[in-house]
This record gives C-alpha cells, structure tokens and sequence, in this order.
C-alpha cells in the first residue's frame, strides 16, 4: 500500500538506501513486529465466523477520477461516496485512493504471496474510517485504515476495462502530473460482489515509508485477470522523480511473527452448501443416498 511522503523524506530515504530492509534507520515503524506485506501460508489460516460477505458503496458508481503522479507511485483519487463496510470491519470506511503495484517488464509484482507465490500485480483500494478525513489523521488508529487487496492473475485476453487505466498511467507520466479518467467505475475493475465473500484478513501497516502500523487487511481470493500485453504496458508508462522508470514497486513479503492470518468463514461454507442442496434436490428425485 502507498502513501504519500513529503518529498524531502522520500529524497532522504533513496538517497540513504533503495533496500526495504533499510527503510527503519530513517523510519522506526518499519522495522515494527506487524509490517505488510505478508506471505500467507493458507494451511495456516483460520476460519473466522464474524468475517462476514462486505457491503459496498458507490462502487457502480460513474466517477470522474483523477490520476496524479506521487513520484514514488501512481494514484487514482476515489471520493468519499466509495464506502465499505461489514466483513468484522469496525464500522464504515470511505474510499481514498486505489493504486497499483507491478514488476520489471512482465515479471512478478505483486506485494502480498500466497504459498509463496508472487502474482504479477495488485491492487490496492485504500479507505479511511469514518469521521477522520485524512490518511494522515487514520493512521493514529490501529484499524484507522482499510485497504481491499486484489491479486491479478495472467489471462490469454485483455482485460476490457483496464485499458483506460494504463492509458492515465502514461498521461501522468512524471511526477507531479495529473489526468482524468472520465466514466469510471470500480466494479468493472474488481470481481463482482457475489465473488468477493471469500477473502484472508489480517493487521499490518502501510508498505511504503513509514510503514505506520494502522491497517486492516482484507484480501480477495478471486483473482483479476491481464494479459501479458497489459502487463508490459503498465510498466511503460510512469516514471519515477528521478526520472527512471517506475518498475518493480514492491516490498518484499515481511515476518508474520505473532499475527493470525484468518479466511473468511464463506471460504468453507459455501462449498458445503452447494453439496447440500445439490444433494437435497437428488434426494427429492430419489437419486441420493446419505451415509
């Protein structure tokens, strides 16, 4: 997850080292026992009954959403009428911001691993809780953030609607830039809500200096699909402040050490509730027996 630093910061901290692992000399947090992002070991997890399916607002919404080059990240500018809210979360968050994380060319990208594997990009949908109005006034809580991840998942076909995001990509090509992504909506980006039950979730920080330890973690296993074309192509458009290009925007997976990573009870239920009710109809046809 991105955010935004003073410049002189972020000069300060490239300057004295472009390794993760160095980011706490700068940044204390960063070297704090519940960082993000993290590999989940899903026969680790456990079932958790109040992580409930999330309700969504706004995110069928038309949006006119701004683009804006940070220098050390692109984002995409969402308004407060995108809210989540349910799924355990401790009352309702409005959305911020969603950006991106990708790799070199068409490698590997994507922050958080699941069984170790590293996915070619994710997706981060950053909110607040209500009533703070900044990230800046959120992360003085412990649970003052939301952030809705989303792996992506290599396809044969273009994804239709994530063309118009690559191309805002490259119009805030350098850092301060800005554009406009006109008729935007979230949910032709995400999975659609009926496929959004199943999700891991876990506390941790932000994943860029300095690492404030003030998240809850919501992510989805129903991945986004793009195609090796798209992939390359994000990792063309956007530059850093130094003018390089802004490739391989990822931090390294961190140590778990006292947390629990939970899996929504849907992730389990749902399954046996299908082989239920297919069995309930064969019964009432007479083609079903049960030991």
């Amino acid at each position: 997850m991105a955010f935004a630093l003073p410049f002189s910061a972020l000069l300060s901290i490239l300057s004295h080292s472009s390794d993760p692992s160095q980011w706490s000399v700068i940044f204390p947090a960063c070297g704090g026992l519940h960082q993000s992002p993290i590999n989940i070991v899903t026969h680790h997890v456990q079932i958790n009954n109040s992580l409930s399916p999330l309700t969504f607002n706004g995110h069928h919404n038309n949006l006119n959403i701004t683009v804006e080059n940070m220098g050390n990240f692109v984002q995409f500018l969402l308004p407060w009428s995108v809210q989540v809210s349910g799924g355990g979360l401790p009352g309702w968050y409005r959305g911020v911001q969603f950006h991106l994380h990708w790799g070199v060319d068409a490698r590997p990208g994507s922050e958080h691993t699941v069984d170790g594997e590293q996915y070619p990009m994710e997706m981060h949908v950053v909110h607040i809780k209500e009533p703070y109005n900044s990230l800046e006034e959120a992360v003085h809580d412990a649970a003052g953030i939301a952030v809705l991840a989303f792996l992506f998942e290599r396809s044969t076909n273009d994804h239709p609607h994530l063309n118009s995001l690559i191309e805002a990509l490259g119009r805030a090509q350098n850092k301060g830039n800005q554009s406009t992504v006109p008729g935007f909506k979230l949910c032709n980006i995400i999975p659609a809500s009926h496929n959004l039950h199943n999700y891991y979730r876990y506390v941790g920080s932000m994943t860029t200096p300095g690492c404030e330890q003030a998240v809850v973690w919501t992510l989805f296993h129903k991945t986004i699909p793009i195609s090796n074309r798209q992939l390359r192509s994000v990792a063309q458009q956007a530059r850093f402040w130094t003018g390089q290009p802004m490739v391989g925007i990822f931090r390294p997976a961190q140590h778990l050490n006292s947390r629990t990573v939970y899996r929504s009870a849907t992730s389990l239920v749902q399954p046996d509730i299908s082989i239920w009710l297919l069995c309930l109809v064969s019964i009432l046809k007479g083609l079903c027996v049960l030991h």
